[in-house]
């Protein structure tokens, strides 16, 4: 299976952008108004120092758009003198047209009167006129490195507010289309997104209107905005990866547009591990940029919206109110320096051989279905993401919407209702030319048509299920003890796992069966059978009878659990073992692969202590970046270590 890693620039010349987002501390939203040189100059200069080339600006439209056919050209001055200091500086910028939305409030230029930003045809084209004149003044200007439509525009329409699903997503491809139509005809060739923070129906299971595969083709990268809150620390370690993997599915570059934490919300000391977390797995997950929020902290505008009534938002800066770097922008000169010294602009990710299906639920709107089964699908396959990485799997994201890949080794099917039924006979026929294919039963989290809707579920795993009618096979021990009857993988006859044990009254349900040409596996600790395999063809099903990566998503604190061995088993059963691994679910391994044919290695813990496990390496030889072989790999706390795996 083929993992995105499109680049931008062209494939002799690619573009990797570490970036920031930017307002001036001079006046954050209204910095034009008190617009300073100065301080810029030495904004700039500060960032420049720590490996950041690159910021995204901000044209606040009720300043710079004060009447609708009408552009300010104090603004429009102020914006020259602003992209000549960042040429002078050796840096470029990204300029955000609408905005519109910032930190917590709307802005209106004077003139919109209430109009529909994507419906009203009067107020779209004087926004694309206003796209246009913009471009066109700076098309040519050496520090421009991009275009953004918008920032949050879905916000600032405040779809929310008509109720879900309520803007209709036409509208919204054809405004899209008119702007970024407008970009080009001011002549501008510089790579243009959107700005809307890629939050559609694909990522959310909820429809905002901005429908990434509309909007696939208009955009020449996707730009995802994560600010996750979750209860489990892996989780969060691995989510704005998890988010690359989604976004990326479409084949465009992935640019990490917005991602940071507020001083307010954490100690620096674990901003600057969410930061080194974040930033790593992201280059993993096939990011190709990366634009922190923000440049720097507000405190002197405390009494100026929207942080009089946000306050929380004055402090997301990688420097201080003074300027001072705060550890976060530590973590980004840091990063900067790891990809120049592993050449980044030459790495690539590896194909894979295994693939995580992505139910078409998320996204699709199938008629009398639930937007439960919708967020049921988003919590189990992120969770079977973060299980497979730790289990240092180079899993595959692929979406049943597209139609799955015909080469994997390894699909993994994690706790899922809902698959069509083409899908099922597409899965039994890669069992059947040789692939593994792993499912969990999950009968949903509500009561419309609980249970698995799985065709055949008999003949297809091997079994003979034993439930009833309208009635589920509750759970009822607080942990599944599993035990292994047989060798499997790595895992040898008799060992036992413990798993946390949640859900609804309707998920925290098991499966009964009793196996009919299925090899019993595992078993509970009441002696059913609760892993079964398959042997089809030249392939295998494999099914377990417990929703694991559904418990463990709905499980504060849980990770590493152990459906980690589970999922490293698999691999090895599949013949897709990773060829370096680390035998420790609290240390998360990756490698990409550079054109010369060396691989680059990156380890990364996830636990608040040092640790020092040893990779297990299957081929070639593992050394540091100096070139010193590596036999252990000492980690601090939630560290990173990049190496170098030659042949």
């Amino acid at each position: 299976m083929h993992r995105n890693a499109a680049q931008l620039g062209t494939p002799d010349r690619p573009v990797i952008w570490v970036g920031v987002n930017y307002w001036s501390r001079t006046g954050g939203p209204l910095m034009w108004r008190s617009y300073d040189g100065t301080v810029v100059d030495e904004e700039l200069r500060t960032l420049k120092d720590h490996g950041i080339t690159l910021t995204r600006s901000f044209l606040y439209w009720p300043d710079f758009m004060p009447e609708p056919d009408r552009l300010d050209p104090v603004m429009l001055d102020r914006f020259d003198d602003f992209l000549d200091r960042h040429a002078r500086a050796g840096m470029t910028s990204i300029p955000t047209f609408l905005v519109g939305h910032m930190s917590g409030q709307n802005w209106d230029p004077a003139w919109r009167e209430g109009r529909d930003v994507f419906a009203d045809p009067w107020f779209v084209e004087r926004q694309s006129w206003y796209v246009r004149e913009c471009a066109r003044r700076w098309k040519d200007h050496p520090a421009v490195a991009g275009w953004l439509l918008s920032n949050e525009i879905p916000i600032y329409a405040d779809w929310r507010s008509r109720g879900i699903g309520t803007l209709d997503h036409r509208q919204v491809t054809a405004w899209a289309k008119t702007l970024i139509g407008a970009v080009r005809e001011a002549g501008a060739e510089q790579p243009v997104s959107i700005g809307d923070g890629a939050w559609g129906v694909e990522m959310t299971g909820a429809d905002n209107g901005f429908r990434l595969r509309d909007l696939e083709e208009l955009v020449d990268f996707q730009g995802p905005h994560v600010y996750r809150m979750d209860d489990d620390q892996v989780r969060q370690h691995l989510g704005a990866a998890f988010t690359c993997e989604l976004v990326g599915t479409g084949g465009k570059p992935v640019v990490m547009e917005e991602f940071g934490v507020s001083s307010d919300y954490t100690s620096e000391e674990h901003a600057a591990h969410y930061y080194r977390q974040t930033l790593h797995h992201t280059l993993l997950a096939g990011a190709t940029g990366w634009i922190p929020w923000n440049n720097t902290d507000y405190d002197a505008l405390a009494d100026q919206e929207p942080y009089s009534h946000h306050p929380f938002e004055m402090h997301f800066g990688l420097t201080d109110d003074t300027g001072a770097p705060k550890k976060q922008l530590l973590e980004v000169r840091d990063f900067a320096r790891t990809l120049a010294e592993v050449d980044i602009a030459r790495l690539t990710r590896p194909d894979t051989r295994i693939s995580l299906v992505v139910s078409s639920y998320l996204e699709k709107r199938y008629p009398f279905t639930q937007p439960e089964d919708a967020a049921a699908v988003l919590s189990a396959t992120r969770q079977a993401y973060v299980v497979a990485r730790e289990a240092d799997l180079p899993v595959g994201v692929a979406r049943e919407a597209d139609g799955l890949p015909g080469d994997s080794a390894l699909y993994l099917v994690p706790s899922t209702k809902q698959l069509t039924a083409p899908t099922w006979r597409a899965l039994r026929e890669a069992a059947e030319r040789g692939a593994t294919v792993y499912a969990s039963w999950f009968a949903g989290t509500h009561v419309v048509q609980r249970g698995a809707w799985w065709p055949k579920l008999d003949e297809t795993f091997g079994v003979a299920k034993q439930l009833r009618y309208g009635l589920t096979d509750p759970i009822t021990d607080d942990t599944l003890h599993l035990t292994f009857e047989q060798d499997f993988g790595d895992l040898a006859a008799g060992t036992r796992l413990a798993f946390a044990v949640g859900g609804t009254e309707h998920s925290r349900t098991f499966l009964p069966v009793e196996p009919r040409g299925a090899e019993v596996v595992a078993t509970d600790a009441h002696g059913r059978p609760a892993l079964l395999s398959h042997r089809v063809g030249a392939g295998r099903l494999v099914l377990a009878t417990y929703p694991l990566e559904h418990m463990a998503a709905v499980t504060p604190a849980v990770n590493p659990e152990p459906t980690w061995r589970l999922y490293a088993a698999l691999a090895a059963e599949a013949g897709a073992r990773p060829e370096v691994s680390v035998p420790d679910g609290r240390v998360v391994t990756g490698e990409m692969a550079h054109a010369d044919g060396h691989r680059v290695v990156w380890f990364l813990s996830q636990h608040p202590e040092h640790l020092t496990v040893t990779p297990r390496v299957d081929a070639g030889v593992l050394e540091d970046l100096d070139g010193k072989e590596i036999t252990s790999v000492e980690l601090p706390p939630f560290g990173v270590l990049v190496a170098r795996r030659r042949p």
